[in-house]
């Protein structure tokens, strides 16, 4: 008799003890993600305003937002996205692409950019460094695993947060992207952490949760919070059994 139990469409038909699934392993590691689960950066209007030579009202700032929003649907800016974060080349191309796509940003999509790389631009969330620190104080070792076209060091470093982190997976330095099982078992095997036993932070459904498929489990944050607002990392205290006060 096989041991795994038949299944409907809403689940087992029989559920004996042997179907029962085993309970899981405790939480011993965590990886995170970094834009939009550790840090955002500052709004689209702030950095074009400083980005531009002239000042912007505000109906202008309004016509270059939507034009930003409305040629994410661009075929060249599409077809720009396509493998985006597996180099630095490839990651700059593609944001110099959408900001370009506006004829007005086209000057400054090279100031746009740099304005990625620059530390002092990303925020952490209100309760980033609570939430690292309170992990760390626990024993768990940390990680980030992010799709990302430079190294992530010195943002960290800036905001004093990189002494949280014990292993840095940078996409572009791998030739691939989330959710590619290799980044995952690598910051894995770089923290000395079993998968089963360690949780993948982030904010996108298939690339983050993809964590999954390497073994690991995952949390996936709601998009959209704006920056330096508590991100409700307090969730991923509980997850890992530890109290959120």
């Amino acid at each position: 008799m096989s041991l795994v139990p038949v299944c409907g469409p809403e689940g087992p038909i029989r559920v004996t003890a042997a179907s029962t699934a085993p309970r899981p392993a405790a939480v011993r590691a965590v990886l995170f993600d970094f834009s939009g689960t550790l840090f955002q950066i500052g709004t689209y209007e702030d950095r074009i305003r400083a980005a531009l030579a002239d000042p912007v009202d505000d109906a202008t700032m309004d016509r270059l937002l939507n034009g930003l929003e409305a040629n994410l649907s661009h075929p060249d800016v599409i077809e720009a996205q396509r493998a985006r974060d597996v180099s630095s080349k490839a990651h700059r191309h593609a944001f110099t692409t959408w900001y370009a796509s506006v004829p007005e940003l086209a000057p400054c999509a090279e100031a746009l950019y740099e304005q990625l790389r620059a530390p002092e631009q990303w925020l952490p969330y209100a309760d980033t460094a609570s939430t690292l620190a309170r992990l760390t104080q626990s024993g768990l070792p940390l990680g980030v695993v992010s799709d990302v076209g430079w190294d992530l060091r010195a943002t960290f470093a800036h905001h004093g947060l990189d002494r949280f982190i014990s292993a840095w997976v940078h996409s572009y330095e791998h030739n691939t992207e989330k959710p590619d099982p290799f980044l995952f078992r690598y910051a894995c095997r770089e923290l000395g952490a079993d998968p089963s036993g360690t949780l993948m932070v982030g904010d996108h459904p298939a690339k983050d949760g993809g964590a999954v498929g390497a073994g690991l489990r995952s949390y996936v944050l709601p998009a959209g919070a704006a920056p330096g607002s508590l991100r409700g990392l307090d969730a991923v205290l509980r997850l890992a059994g530890l109290a959120s006060a």
